[in-house]
């Protein structure tokens, strides 16, 4: 039987063309597997994107950003950085540090205003910071008159989500990249993961787009929605990241042991466990995503904005 352990075993006994392959196939597995750093940005953009080319150009930015940063931490692994990389203490800084990122970018699709209701010095202060104006007054909703989601903020938040540590980055870091040769090829197992991850985010990115697109809803319905789920997701995800961060640096006991979870029998690096970051991606994507989709959609319908097709 195939697994995980013996496709590494295989790669790292084939000299360098073998570790690359290997760590190509291990990319698409990680883009495929429930990450708690790639599918929950990658969904909210690409759902804000509401076209199949959009959502595409989502997700290639995020992942070709992420492969960027994945060939540096490579490199820097073969040079005995990797005890520093995998360190829970950096883990939870980033996950700090993302969620900051994504809420911050959720807000501004939002358009600030009272839908996270915060106090009012600190909205003037938000709506001071990114200069954006405020919206309709509908709580967690945007205004239906907005502009465009900028989905190259997805290369900001690959770059950083990218310094997040899980099993596929320990594989990376540990065993494939120390196995190159020589300095000068080390970047490459984490290049050729990120470009893996890359083809699969990509088409998720662009079925995501399409999927939306072929809602039917009409042009203003459409893109009051989009903009609703992705601002909802990005923002309450953030903060749950956020959090989630925080209660690792606070409390790092308690954060391992969670993040270790309920073992599932899978040999598969994301799936072998129930864990934290399961957790956080059912949140995000299964429960704010899915519930801020069917609440925009019932008040795009009270704002008139779906338009009544002809059957």
């Amino acid at each position: 039987m195939l697994t995980t352990t013996s496709l590494i075993a295989a790669g790292t006994g084939s000299g360098v063309l073998g570790i690359l392959a290997v760590s190509l196939l291990l990319g698409v597995l990680h883009g495929v597997t429930p990450d708690e750093h790639t599918w929950p940005i990658t969904v909210s953009y690409a759902i804000g994107a509401a076209t199949g080319r959009q959502g595409m150009k989502a997700g290639l930015l995020f992942s070709a950003a992420f492969a960027l940063q994945r060939a540096i931490a490579s490199e820097l692994a073969y040079l005995a950085l990797a005890p520093i990389l995998a360190s829970g203490a950096l883990n939870a800084w980033i996950d700090l540090l993302v969620g900051i990122v994504m809420a911050a970018s959720g807000m501004y699709i939002l358009r600030l205003g009272r839908e996270l209701h915060l106090t009012e010095w600190l909205e003037q202060l938000l709506h001071r910071v990114v200069r954006v104006g405020s919206h309709d007054g509908t709580d967690g909703m945007p205004s239906h008159d907005g502009g465009p989601i900028p989905v190259r903020m997805t290369l900001v938040h690959g770059f950083i989500a990218g310094w997040g540590t899980g099993a596929f980055a320990i594989i990376i870091y540990t065993v494939l990249a120390p196995a190159m040769p020589s300095a000068a090829l080390a970047f490459l197992p984490g290049l050729l993961f990120g470009i893996g991850t890359m083809l699969v985010q990509t088409l998720v990115g662009a079925a995501l787009g399409a999927w939306m697109r072929r809602r039917n809803l009409g042009a203003a319905a459409m893109n009051y929605v989009s903009r609703a789920v992705a601002g909802n997701t990005l923002t309450y995800g953030g903060v749950l990241f956020a959090a989630w961060g925080l209660v690792s640096l606070l409390l790092p006991g308690i954060a391992s042991a969670l993040d270790a979870g309920l073992p599932t029998g899978l040999g598969i690096p994301n799936l072998d466990s129930i864990n934290a970051g399961l957790v956080l991606v059912a949140m995000i994507v299964g429960v704010v995503a899915a519930g801020s989709f069917v609440r925009a959609i019932r008040r795009a319908q009270v704002l008139g904005l779906v338009e009544v097709r002809a059957r």
